[in-house]
């Protein structure tokens, strides 16, 4: 654009910048937050994309969450390098009231010291250190039920299904199936508890060595078979058009 001034008869012309010409640096800008964007919506499969959004399996960022659908920094061991997680599960919530109930009793278990003759008796330094003691049993044993419950996972990527059975700090089992080796899918759910909560169990035949994988007690049963059924298409698609990794 050009800005023209008349000066004693003289014409003169002056560059004046054009306003809707927009900077490099805003475009660069945009262009990075579209490719962000893309990256935190939904895996590369397009038609499980669309599958995911029909039935609701929004992306989650919470790590303690029971269903972490698509689920942020999170990977495992044998984890290949295109292969994508596509859901992370573990028990309900719910599942983890009974222990939660029995440590709130423990605490408040050494009110009740003084109707116990034999520990009424003991002098007061061992009475401290017998309560003691007792706290650091059950932060031991809270400890210990949230890891069992916090490891104890479920994964579904778009290769394969693993089940990991977390026994200790230094023992734990993991049983896996490819996505094409599954043969049949079935659900449990019954119960009133089950029903409010919308949990149960998953049975998955396969036809490798593991021919059995049960995930247990998990959150939105009904969407974990969906989404499996519609991996083994997608399976079964990829094998037709030779596209099998």
């Amino acid at each position: 654009m050009r800005f023209v001034t008349w000066d004693l008869g003289k014409i003169k012309i002056f560059p004046m910048p054009d306003i809707y010409i927009s900077h490099p640096d805003e475009e660069e800008k945009k262009t990075e937050e579209k490719e962000e964007k893309e990256k935190t919506s939904f895996p590369q499969s397009k038609p499980l994309a669309r599958f995911l959004a029909r039935i609701g399996a929004r992306p989650a960022s919470n790590p303690l969450a029971a269903f972490l659908a698509l689920p942020e920094k999170v990977k495992f061991e044998t984890q290949e390098k295109k292969e994508e997680i596509i859901l992370l599960l573990r028990r309900h919530w719910v599942t983890n009231l009974a222990w939660i109930f029995l440590a709130l009793l423990m605490i408040f278990a050494p009110l009740s010291l003084k109707t116990l003759p034999l520990l009424e008796s003991l002098p007061p330094r061992f009475r401290l250190v017998a309560v003691v003691m007792w706290y650091l049993f059950i932060l031991g044993f809270v400890f210990e039920k949230f890891l069992s419950w916090f490891f104890n996972v479920f994964i579904i990527t778009d290769e394969r299904i693993i089940d990991v059975d977390f026994y200790s700090l230094v023992y734990r089992e993991i049983c896996q199936a490819k996505i094409d080796k599954i043969q049949d899918i079935t659900y449990k759910s019954g119960g009133l508890l089950k029903a409010i909560f919308d949990y149960g169990d998953v049975y998955i035949q396969t036809a490798g060595e593991i021919q059995q994988l049960e995930f247990e007690s998990i959150p939105q049963p009904v969407k974990v078979v969906k989404i499996l059924n519609q991996l083994i298409m997608e399976e079964e698609q990829e094998k037709i058009n030779g596209r099998v990794r």
